[in-house]
Protein backbone atom coordinates (compact mmCIF):
# COMPACT_ATOMS: atom_id res chain seq x y z
CA UNK A 1 0.00 0.00 0.00
CA UNK A 2 1.37 3.43 -1.01
CA UNK A 3 1.58 5.82 1.90
CA UNK A 4 0.33 9.34 1.21
CA UNK A 5 2.86 12.09 1.68
CA UNK A 6 2.05 14.41 4.57
CA UNK A 7 0.50 17.70 3.57
CA UNK A 8 2.70 20.76 3.37
CA UNK A 9 1.69 23.21 6.13
CA UNK A 10 -0.69 25.92 4.92
CA UNK A 11 1.73 28.68 5.91
CA UNK A 12 4.31 27.31 3.44
CA UNK A 13 1.87 28.07 0.62
CA UNK A 14 2.13 31.75 1.57
CA UNK A 15 5.93 32.07 1.36
CA UNK A 16 7.81 33.46 -1.65
CA UNK A 17 11.29 31.88 -1.70
CA UNK A 18 13.67 32.85 -4.51
CA UNK A 19 13.20 30.56 -7.51
CA UNK A 20 16.16 30.62 -9.94
CA UNK A 21 15.74 29.46 -13.53
CA UNK A 22 17.98 29.30 -16.59
CA UNK A 23 16.98 32.69 -17.98
CA UNK A 24 15.11 34.41 -15.17
CA UNK A 25 14.87 34.47 -11.39
CA UNK A 26 11.76 34.94 -9.30
CA UNK A 27 12.11 36.78 -5.99
CA UNK A 28 9.58 38.16 -3.52
CA UNK A 29 7.90 41.25 -5.01
CA UNK A 30 8.54 44.43 -3.03
CA UNK A 31 8.05 48.13 -3.59
CA UNK A 32 11.75 48.31 -4.53
CA UNK A 33 10.74 46.76 -7.88
CA UNK A 34 8.40 49.66 -8.70
CA UNK A 35 10.98 51.70 -10.63
CA UNK A 36 11.89 48.85 -12.99
CA UNK A 37 8.25 48.06 -13.69
CA UNK A 38 7.29 51.70 -14.20
CA UNK A 39 10.16 52.18 -16.66
CA UNK A 40 8.87 49.45 -18.99
CA UNK A 41 5.11 49.71 -18.45
CA UNK A 42 2.54 50.91 -20.98
CA UNK A 43 -1.23 51.26 -20.83
CA UNK A 44 -1.48 47.73 -22.27
CA UNK A 45 0.46 46.34 -19.29
CA UNK A 46 -2.54 46.73 -16.97
CA UNK A 47 -5.39 46.68 -19.48
CA UNK A 48 -6.60 43.17 -18.69
CA UNK A 49 -5.62 42.81 -15.02
CA UNK A 50 -8.54 41.66 -12.88
CA UNK A 51 -7.65 44.16 -10.15
CA UNK A 52 -6.70 46.95 -12.54
CA UNK A 53 -3.42 48.76 -12.11
CA UNK A 54 -1.98 52.07 -10.92
CA UNK A 55 -3.96 55.19 -11.79
CA UNK A 56 -0.84 56.71 -13.36
CA UNK A 57 2.42 55.24 -14.62
CA UNK A 58 4.64 56.70 -11.90
CA UNK A 59 7.00 55.02 -9.45
CA UNK A 60 4.95 56.07 -6.36
CA UNK A 61 1.75 54.70 -7.94
CA UNK A 62 3.42 51.39 -8.80
CA UNK A 63 4.86 51.18 -5.28
CA UNK A 64 1.39 51.74 -3.83
CA UNK A 65 -0.08 49.12 -6.17
CA UNK A 66 2.58 46.56 -5.16
CA UNK A 67 1.90 47.30 -1.49
CA UNK A 68 -1.81 46.69 -2.14
CA UNK A 69 -1.11 43.34 -3.84
CA UNK A 70 1.14 42.20 -1.00
CA UNK A 71 -1.54 43.05 1.56
CA UNK A 72 -4.19 40.85 -0.04
CA UNK A 73 -4.89 37.72 2.04
CA UNK A 74 -3.98 34.39 0.51
CA UNK A 75 -1.85 36.00 -2.22
CA UNK A 76 1.88 35.48 -2.87
CA UNK A 77 3.76 37.73 -5.32
CA UNK A 78 7.11 37.36 -7.06
CA UNK A 79 9.04 39.83 -9.21
CA UNK A 80 10.24 38.36 -12.50
CA UNK A 81 13.91 39.32 -12.90
CA UNK A 82 15.82 39.18 -16.17
CA UNK A 83 19.49 40.14 -15.85
CA UNK A 84 18.66 41.58 -12.43
CA UNK A 85 15.90 43.87 -13.73
CA UNK A 86 12.20 43.36 -12.91
CA UNK A 87 10.27 42.76 -16.15
CA UNK A 88 6.95 41.94 -14.49
CA UNK A 89 5.42 39.97 -11.68
CA UNK A 90 3.84 36.54 -11.30
CA UNK A 91 1.64 35.54 -8.38
CA UNK A 92 -0.24 32.85 -6.60
CA UNK A 93 -3.17 35.23 -6.77
CA UNK A 94 -5.35 32.91 -4.72
CA UNK A 95 -4.36 29.91 -2.58
CA UNK A 96 -6.56 27.22 -1.03
CA UNK A 97 -4.30 24.77 0.84
CA UNK A 98 -7.29 22.97 2.35
CA UNK A 99 -8.49 22.01 -1.13
CA UNK A 100 -5.00 21.70 -2.62
CA UNK A 101 -5.39 24.27 -5.39
CA UNK A 102 -4.05 27.66 -6.28
CA UNK A 103 -4.40 30.26 -9.01
CA UNK A 104 -1.56 31.83 -10.99
CA UNK A 105 -1.74 35.34 -12.42
CA UNK A 106 0.93 37.03 -14.53
CA UNK A 107 1.76 40.58 -15.58
CA UNK A 108 4.72 41.00 -17.92
CA UNK A 109 6.07 44.20 -19.42
CA UNK A 110 5.82 44.43 -23.24
CA UNK A 111 9.54 43.80 -23.77
CA UNK A 112 9.26 40.43 -21.98
CA UNK A 113 6.13 39.22 -23.77
CA UNK A 114 6.52 36.55 -26.43
CA UNK A 115 9.94 35.52 -25.07
CA UNK A 116 11.22 32.69 -22.85
CA UNK A 117 10.21 34.75 -19.78
CA UNK A 118 6.58 33.63 -19.58
CA UNK A 119 7.13 29.87 -20.07
CA UNK A 120 9.98 29.80 -17.55
CA UNK A 121 8.04 31.84 -14.98
CA UNK A 122 5.11 29.43 -15.35
CA UNK A 123 7.48 26.44 -15.14
CA UNK A 124 9.03 27.70 -11.89
CA UNK A 125 5.72 28.45 -10.15
CA UNK A 126 3.93 25.33 -11.36
CA UNK A 127 6.87 23.12 -10.34
CA UNK A 128 6.65 24.64 -6.86
CA UNK A 129 2.88 24.18 -6.81
CA UNK A 130 2.77 20.54 -7.84
CA UNK A 131 6.13 19.18 -6.67
CA UNK A 132 6.77 21.16 -3.47
CA UNK A 133 3.36 22.24 -2.15
CA UNK A 134 1.50 19.14 -3.34
CA UNK A 135 -1.26 20.92 -5.24
CA UNK A 136 -3.85 18.85 -7.09
CA UNK A 137 -4.83 21.72 -9.36
CA UNK A 138 -3.49 25.02 -10.69
CA UNK A 139 -5.87 27.34 -12.47
CA UNK A 140 -5.79 30.61 -14.36
CA UNK A 141 -8.52 33.21 -14.97
CA UNK A 142 -8.12 35.20 -18.18
CA UNK A 143 -10.08 38.27 -19.30
CA UNK A 144 -12.34 37.01 -22.10
CA UNK A 145 -11.21 39.98 -24.26
CA UNK A 146 -7.53 39.01 -23.97
CA UNK A 147 -7.00 36.81 -27.01
CA UNK A 148 -3.20 36.72 -26.59
CA UNK A 149 -3.44 35.29 -23.06
CA UNK A 150 -6.13 32.82 -24.07
CA UNK A 151 -3.90 31.49 -26.85
CA UNK A 152 -0.99 31.31 -24.39
CA UNK A 153 -3.05 29.17 -22.01
CA UNK A 154 -3.89 26.69 -24.75
CA UNK A 155 -0.23 26.62 -25.85
CA UNK A 156 0.70 25.88 -22.23
CA UNK A 157 -1.54 22.81 -22.34
CA UNK A 158 -4.14 24.08 -19.88
CA UNK A 159 -7.75 22.93 -20.27
CA UNK A 160 -10.38 25.59 -20.90
CA UNK A 161 -13.20 24.91 -18.43
CA UNK A 162 -15.66 27.68 -19.22
CA UNK A 163 -16.45 31.36 -18.78
CA UNK A 164 -17.42 33.00 -15.49
CA UNK A 165 -19.67 35.82 -16.66
CA UNK A 166 -19.34 39.29 -15.08
CA UNK A 167 -17.12 37.60 -12.50
CA UNK A 168 -14.56 40.26 -11.57
CA UNK A 169 -14.96 44.02 -11.23
CA UNK A 170 -11.78 46.05 -11.65
CA UNK A 171 -10.94 49.41 -10.08
CA UNK A 172 -12.65 51.31 -12.93
CA UNK A 173 -15.92 49.47 -12.24
CA UNK A 174 -15.78 47.27 -15.35
CA UNK A 175 -17.23 43.79 -14.77
CA UNK A 176 -15.25 41.38 -16.88
CA UNK A 177 -16.00 37.88 -18.06
CA UNK A 178 -13.22 35.55 -16.88
CA UNK A 179 -12.29 32.40 -18.82
CA UNK A 180 -11.13 29.60 -16.52
CA UNK A 181 -8.24 27.33 -17.51
CA UNK A 182 -6.68 24.60 -15.36
CA UNK A 183 -3.92 22.01 -15.15
CA UNK A 184 -4.36 18.99 -12.86
CA UNK A 185 -1.64 17.05 -11.07
CA UNK A 186 -1.80 14.08 -13.45
CA UNK A 187 -1.59 16.44 -16.45
CA UNK A 188 1.46 18.25 -15.04
CA UNK A 189 4.20 15.91 -16.39
CA UNK A 190 3.07 16.51 -19.98
CA UNK A 191 2.66 20.28 -19.43
CA UNK A 192 6.07 20.42 -17.74
CA UNK A 193 7.72 18.61 -20.65
CA UNK A 194 6.17 21.08 -23.06
CA UNK A 195 7.43 24.07 -21.09
CA UNK A 196 10.93 22.59 -20.83
CA UNK A 197 10.97 21.95 -24.59
CA UNK A 198 10.09 25.60 -25.24
CA UNK A 199 13.09 26.67 -23.16
CA UNK A 200 15.56 24.60 -25.20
Amino acid sequence: MTQEKPRVPAEEWLTAPPLPGRFITLEALTQAHAADIQAGATADTVQFLSRGGPKENTVPEWAEYIGHLNALPGRVNWAVLQNGVAVGRISYSETKPSDLWLEIGTMLLPAAQGTHVNPEAKLLLMTRAFEVLGANRVHFKVDARNERSRRAMLKLGAVEEGTLRKFQVNSSGFARDSVMFSVLKDEWPQVKAGLQARLT
